[in-house]
């Protein structure tokens, strides 16, 4: 610390007025200093001439003086002290010489010290400011200064207005007010901003407040530290960007093609992009690839498109913009999701004008929605499969107000490439399986004639629309006498070859049958026709009856037992040789005769009815029988019921499902082939 010693000196020379600090720097008391000649006391004799001629100089000319020369101390040592001299005049004219004093050596330390610090705050790249306690500035270095948003020569505006951008604010006041109540420092405190030359630049700052006291613990104020960490934070929030985009790549892996349903998984790419990528999501596919007519190399010219998703991030009426769901759109090549099929490239609009619109939305009218809803970028991104693009994704930002940039490019092309090949797989299965599918519904018998003595329900559905379609069969053959031939089977396997094994089994079984057969006989003989197919084991019942006897016999190829039900009685799975599977081999087939009285009912039925996960089979059943065992109904509505209640949209198996009920009165005479009375 600095101490300044206060001497006055009449104008001869002798010492008038002595301070403490005088008595503390030269080690003499004002009683013995005092009225005393100066330059006796204080001086060497070698010194003393000099001493005189520069009091008399400031006494005549009334200028000041400053320098250092030695001075002796009471206790016989001599120190260097710094001088400052002026004259002084008081009412009655009378002259006296003032003489401010402190120990050069503490002087030149202090005055080190001083310009170190100005030095070091002038040149600190850290903000540097002192408020006072009702925290407006007093002092700000150059780094702050230019942190302020304001030109560098306003500097008095921002000393007495208010702070720089980032230092405003309820909780910044908040912290700075705290700090002065209580003395505890807050370091480091991030906050993020705009100044008023960067409207579109976010900046970030490290903040840290201390409270100014003086030696006696009297508050001055407050000092800030303000470090620019804007590229740090730019740095950590890419990293960050980064990390998400990563865990968006790998979680869009996980999420999309999670079935072979087109429209789901064409919804699960949507649903990956929102909101992360877009605040609106639409996938749209070529329909000529859907049509499976796809030319080689990048279509040209207008594009035919069918809408299989649109997702949003919120509610908005911009969902109403895209075309509906399903529908079967063809635009011109100056559409934007034109353009990005016939180039195989992303189309970017980072900021959409309001001649994109037209061009974005199906009309004037969704464009109209779009604009209302805040849309200003949009980025379209196509689906390239095998080397051949099937549709397009379209992103949107309205609620982000950030644009699309080259990142987003990168990222959502990451993502269509992803996902393309899953919505090609899932194209390719639905034509397959719409294949099969027709196939098999072909190959099914058309709706049964009427048999005599017999009336006849039968339905077929397929498995869920992500599973492939099976070898389940049904078919109601005539044969001579009125008799008839009730088959119902399922060829283990799926796809278009269990549909045509189901074709070949079901055209042997109609040759055999006309052989007029018992039906084990039947089951014989296919054993060993399946030999010869891909497709060796199938389940099977085959039944005949007889209207005339009202008898059925019925042999079983390791299938589901028959239902019966008769009037008055519980429905009852039928105890019957089970067999094996055709195509297994060497193993007899047996027939049981069945005496059946009008109004009795034969349930056959494929394991698609009444297999399925997280059930046994003997609590299937069950519920089968329950099912079965209500109030008569018209086996039209017994059909209904059993699919309805027994089938789940997730099963992954089809169904055939053959009901034959005994009429009340049998035919009184046989029926040839040909429908004549013999």
């Amino acid at each position: 610390m600095l101490s300044l010693a206060a001497v006055v000196l009449d104008d001869g020379g002798r010492i008038v007025f002595w301070s403490p600090q005088a008595e503390e720097l030269f080690g003499y008391s004002a009683d013995e200093a005092l009225g005393r000649f100066a330059g006796r006391l204080l001086v060497d004799e070698q010194h003393l001439d000099l001493v005189i001629e520069l009091f008399a100089r400031v006494m005549e000319s009334g200028r000041s003086w400053a320098g250092g020369f030695p001075v002796k101390h009471k206790d016989g040592s001599t120190r260097l002290v710094e001088f400052r001299n002026m004259r002084l005049q008081d009412d009655r004219g009378d002259l006296y010489a003032l003489g401010i004093a402190t120990d050069q050596v503490t002087l030149r330390r202090v005055e080190r010290d001083l310009a170190l610090s100005l030095r070091l705050i002038s040149q600190s790249p850290i903000g540097l400011g002192v408020m006072d306690t009702e925290l407006r500035f007093v002092l700000v270095n150059p780094a702050l200064e230019g942190m302020r948003g304001r030109p560098a020569q306003d500097r008095a505006g921002f000393i007495a207005g208010q702070p720089p951008p980032f230092l405003r604010g309820d909780s910044i006041e908040s912290a700075m007010r705290e700090v002065l109540a209580t003395g505890v420092p807050q370091l480091n405190r991030f906050t993020v901003g705009h100044l008023p030359e960067e409207p579109g630049q976010e900046r970030a700052w490290s903040v840290s407040f201390y409270r100014l006291e003086d030696p006696a613990g009297r508050v001055l104020g407050l000092a800030t530290s303000v470090v620019d960490v804007t590229e740090q934070h730019r740095a950590a929030t890419d990293a960050a960007r980064a990390r998400r985009r990563l865990a968006l790549v790998a979680d869009a892996s996980v999420r999309i093609g999670t079935t072979l349903d087109l429209e789901q998984t064409a919804r699960e790419l949507a649903e990956v992009c929102v909101p992360e990528v877009a605040d609106l999501a639409t996938v749209d596919v070529l329909d000529s690839v859907l049509q499976g007519l796809r030319a080689p190399g990048v279509p040209t010219g207008p594009a035919r498109f069918k809408a299989l998703a649109v997702v949003a991030a919120y509610p908005t009426e911009a969902t109403q913009a895209p075309d509906p769901l399903g529908a079967l759109v063809q635009y011109g090549t100056d559409r934007l999701v034109t353009q990005c099929v016939n180039t195989a490239s992303p189309v970017l609009r980072a900021k959409v004008t309001d001649q994109d619109l037209p061009r974005i939305a199906r009309d004037e009218d969704a464009a109209a929605l779009l604009a209302a809803a805040g849309v200003h970028s949009y980025l379209a991104v196509p689906l390239i499969a095998r080397g051949e693009v099937i549709g397009v994704v379209g992103l949107m930002r309205a609620g982000n107000p950030a644009s699309f940039d080259d990142d987003d490019v990168t990222l959502a092309g990451e993502l269509a490439g992803r996902a393309a090949v899953c919505i090609d797989n899932a194209r390719w299965y639905q034509s397959q399986r719409h294949a099969a599918l027709t196939l098999q519904r072909n190959l099914l018998p058309n709706r049964p004639a009427k048999r005599p003595g017999l009336g006849i329900a039968h339905r077929y559905e397929p498995a869920g629309a992500t599973s492939e379609i099976g070898g389940d069969w049904f078919d109601v053959i005539p044969l001579p006498g009125d008799k008839t031939a009730l088959i119902i089977g399922d060829v283990m396997g799926s796809g278009i070859e269990a549909a045509a094994t189901m074709g070949q089994l079901r055209t042997a079984t109609r040759t055999l049958a006309q052989l007029d057969l018992e039906p084990a006989q039947v089951l014989c003989y296919l054993d060993q026709a399946t030999a010869g197919m891909d497709h060796t084991f199938t389940t099977c019942v085959y039944a005949v009856y007889d209207p005339h006897d009202q008898q059925c016999r019925i042999s079983m190829a390791g299938h589901m037992p028959p239902v019966l039900m008769r009037p008055g009685r519980p429905p009852e799975l039928l105890d019957l040789p089970t067999g094996a599977p055709l195509g297994v081999g060497g193993v007899p087939f047996h027939t049981t005769r069945l005496d059946l009285s009008p109004a009795d009912q034969l349930v056959l039925y494929t394991d698609g009815l009444v297999e399925t996960r997280g059930q046994s089979l003997d609590d299937r059943f069950e519920v089968l029988l329950s099912l079965l065992s209500g109030p008569h109904r018209d086996l039209e509505d017994t059909c209904d019921l059993l699919l309805r209640e027994l089938r789940r949209p997730e099963d992954h198996d089809d169904v055939a499902l053959l009901i034959a009920r005994l009429e009340a009165e049998p035919p009184t005479a046989p029926v040839d082939r040909m429908g004549t009375t013999r």
